[in-house]
């Protein structure tokens, strides 16, 4: 009779990330641009009948006679997001998270995520890690190979359009390539958020950068040569097509609207233009068209495909292609580029994976035994 195998796996707490790197916005745009890469050229599996799933997520209704039921609420769900990438990585992977507007009053994060990787061929579980950071981080990042691509080599200023966590990652993405920086503009609806990130950026980011607070969105857009735009789907940010100056470089990480007129006009990027595609597709079979492209970011844009003045997004380019040198990324510096990120899976074992080989070198975490034999097998 055949001896079963030994199976253990590599547990990493928040300390042992920070102590791997998750925090460095420079490898992390690095290990992105690897992945991008692998996307263009089909070296990956997601979720979904076209593999270019976001994920999947649990929602609850509004009224339950269940009294255990969780209820609706804003941004309430928990969400599984599978996939598998190969090159030097060869890795499957899911992050698993669950998300409540109300944790911060109990003194948790919105979302509590962690990153389980597991071996493709044997399918053990190889790391569970918090992923938290992990998550921010590689949302942060892909502004930031965004930035090394399509932003004009001189540009100088970034302007942050929602103050809070998720855009604190971008602009470590966009700062580590951008090397003229000199000013951060700051806008977000609550003044006291704007003035949180500017004590953090002052603290974190770079001391030596200026730093200035606007009063309202149009203040900061029309002073950015870098936009990263990362507020609620809640409250979409407005924003209008002369506020958008040319050589511009967009990065629409949150909700959004902009005018039809800066959509026709644009080059228009996305992360995976496939993925969009699905999410065009999901918003028509949908039965409530506007709704649906209400709540995607850029919704505009979608409408103009439609109407047929921007082209269809499979034609559109990708940071993939870009990254690839087989797609044109800007071809100017009077043009105005937009990114359009949806975020992926992928990014997170990409990321993830990066991490786990960087602790076990460090020699962090903590080994968990599955079984020293399978009891049936």
């Amino acid at each position: 009779m055949a001896q079963g195998k030994k199976t253990e796996m590599l547990f990493l707490s928040e300390p042992d990330m920070l102590k791997a790197g998750v925090l460095d916005a420079k490898m992390c745009v690095d290990t992105l641009v690897e992945m991008f890469k692998l996307l263009y050229k089909g070296d990956f599996r997601e979720g979904g009948p076209n593999n270019n799933s976001h994920g999947i997520a649990i929602r609850f209704p509004k009224e339950s006679p269940f009294p255990n039921m969780p209820l609706d609420g804003p941004d309430r769900r928990f969400m599984a997001m599978p996939a598998y990438l190969g090159g030097r990585f060869n890795v499957c992977g899911e992050k698993w998270y669950g998300s409540n507007v109300v944790n911060p009053s109990r003194g948790l994060p919105r979302s509590v995520l962690m990153v389980m990787l597991n071996d493709p061929d044997t399918c053990e579980p190889i790391a569970l890690m918090s992923a938290n950071l992990l998550s921010a981080m590689r949302t942060g990042s892909v502004p930031g190979v965004g930035t090394r691509f399509l932003a004009r080599k001189d540009a100088s200023t970034l302007a942050i359009i929602g103050a809070g966590p998720i855009n604190r990652a971008c602009a470590m993405g966009i700062a580590s390539q951008m090397e003229n920086l000199k000013t951060v503009y700051i806008y977000d609806i609550f003044p006291e958020n704007a003035e949180k990130f500017k004590n953090w950026a002052v603290s974190e980011l770079d001391a030596n950068l200026e730093y200035v607070i606007c009063e309202t969105t149009e203040d900061a857009v029309v002073h950015g040569d870098v936009i990263s735009v990362a507020a609620s789907r809640f409250k979409p940010v407005v924003i209008k097509d002369e506020w958008l100056q040319k050589g511009c470089t967009i990065i629409l990480t949150g909700a959004s609207e902009i005018d039809s007129s800066f959509w026709r006009s644009a080059k228009v990027v996305m992360d995976n233009p496939s993925m969009h595609v699905d999410y065009m597709q999901e918003a028509h079979a949908s039965g409530d068209l506007k709704k649906a492209y209400a709540n995607m970011m850029g919704y505009k844009l979608y409408e103009c495909v439609d109407d047929g003045t921007v082209p269809p997004l499979e034609t559109l380019p990708g940071l993939g292609g870009i990254a690839c040198g087989e797609q044109k990324g800007r071809e100017s510096d009077d043009e105005r580029v937009v990114l359009l990120t949806g975020g992926m899976p992928i990014e997170d074992v990409a990321w993830g994976y990066t991490l786990y080989q960087r602790a076990k070198e460090m020699g962090l975490g903590q080994t968990l035994k599955i079984w020293d034999e399978p009891h049936w097998f």
